[in-house]
């Protein structure tokens, strides 16, 4: 018997120690795997990029509305060896202005049809995988304020490379800097669905002092403002949700209705008369999928003054994700909404698969001139037409 006890001792050792060792091995390996697999660009060839479009491209001023990037267990002060944004490749791509929005909160499988706010959710296990702080495991609003954290973190590195920009005039002084030569990316923080507000609009505050600007209604489920596109009921706006609304508008805040159910864009636009985005999409006349919210809608948006950012995946794009195929999708955003209305909003490291990253802006550049488009209408689409906005909204 004392053999057994002593041979069962030894082996519950090893089995600890083999889980110990496996969990090690979860932390140092998983979150690298994770996100090279869940934001991989496909392998291609240099894509061309004529002498007019580089030359064009040089004078541009370049925005996107929407990266998960900070979602990511990576240093975006260097150069990395997976995903499709860091400071390297931004300031190679010719970017003046990232918006980097937080994921708080993902329901597993990322059904675009439909998901239950009560199924598994992907980011509690992406925080305990990639060891963030143990306050973000549980809390949306913690996840949302580290996410915050870690841009300030990388502008405090690379100060010369990055400025968080909450106002206008810091807007105006990269703007400047980026005049006199300097390669300063203006980083605008977003969160990608208003849940971290946890149900209290005093939240509004916290996550407006940790730096974050635009204010995403939805994500992939309802949450407590009211119904997502990939929820279950095309629910409206919730009392709270009116809340929310009339607040941001009140503030120098920016409203993004990508991923709210077509209800609620309706609520929305029913409220305020404020420019409106919508952040990353497609656009349905060129790829008719429920991704893509109707056109009338889209031209609704349009009216407010506001935008629609162009994405770069293929369930927006209908497989076109190459810079040619999102030059095209661009020619049919614009006579759809108006060249006044389509900005880019990529989706970059966001758990999708495209055919380039941002540095290969220059490549789409050449294809919207390829595609016919006047130096006028690829600046708008490029950035002016974001800077517009968040001229409008930035206080």
């Amino acid at each position: 018997m004392r053999t057994f006890g002593k041979w069962l001792g030894r082996l519950l050792f090893a089995v600890i120690v083999l889980a110990g060792l496996g969990l090690v091995g979860f932390w140092i390996f998983g979150p690298g795997i994770a996100g090279s697999r869940m934001n991989n660009v496909v392998a291609h060839d240099p894509y061309p990029v004529s002498s007019d479009g580089a030359a064009l491209h040089d004078t541009l001023i370049v925005g996107d509305w929407h990266a998960d990037s900070l979602l990511w267990k990576r240093d975006l002060t260097e150069r990395g060896s997976y995903g499709q944004v860091d400071l390297p490749r931004l300031r190679e791509g010719g970017v003046s202005v990232q918006v980097f929005t937080a994921v708080t909160k993902s329901p597993a499988g990322l059904n675009y049809d439909q998901n239950s706010a009560e199924a598994f959710d992907n980011i509690t296990l992406l925080a305990f995988g990639q060891l963030w702080p143990i306050r973000t495991w549980q809390s949306l609003l913690e996840r949302a304020l580290y996410q915050a954290e870690k841009l300030h973190g990388f502008a405090t590195k690379e100060p010369h490379h990055l400025k968080v920009v909450t106002s206008e005039a810091d807007l105006d002084e990269v703007l400047a800097r980026r005049a006199k030569g300097e390669q300063v990316v203006a980083g605008i923080l977003g969160i990608e669905g208003a849940h971290p507000l946890e149900g209290k609009l005093e939240n509004l505050d916290r996550l407006q002092a940790a730096g974050y600007r635009l204010i995403g209604l939805q994500h992939f489920f309802d949450n407590e403002l009211g119904g997502s596109l990939h929820g279950e009921g095309n629910h409206g706006l919730s009392e709270f949700g009116r809340q929310v609304v009339a607040e941001v508008a009140k503030r120098g805040l920016i409203l993004d209705v990508a991923h709210s159910s077509p209800q609620v864009v309706r609520d929305v636009l029913d409220m305020v008369d404020i420019p409106v985005v919508l952040s990353h999409s497609g656009i349905h006349a060129h790829c008719p999928v429920k991704r893509n919210i109707p056109d009338e809608l889209m031209q609704r948006i349009a009216g407010t003054g506001g935008v629609i950012g162009m994405g770069y995946w293929a369930e927006v794009a209908c497989d076109e994700i190459t810079p040619k195929g999102i030059a095209k999708m661009i020619v049919a955003a614009i006579a759809t909404v108006g060249e006044d209305h389509v900005s880019l909003g990529s989706d970059f490291d966001g758990s999708v698969e495209t055919a380039f990253d941002t540095s290969e802006l220059p490549a789409l550049t050449s294809e919207l001139l390829a595609a016919g488009l006047s130096e006028g209408q690829i600046r708008k689409v490029m950035g002016e037409n974001m800077l517009r906005v968040l001229r409008a909204r930035l206080e």
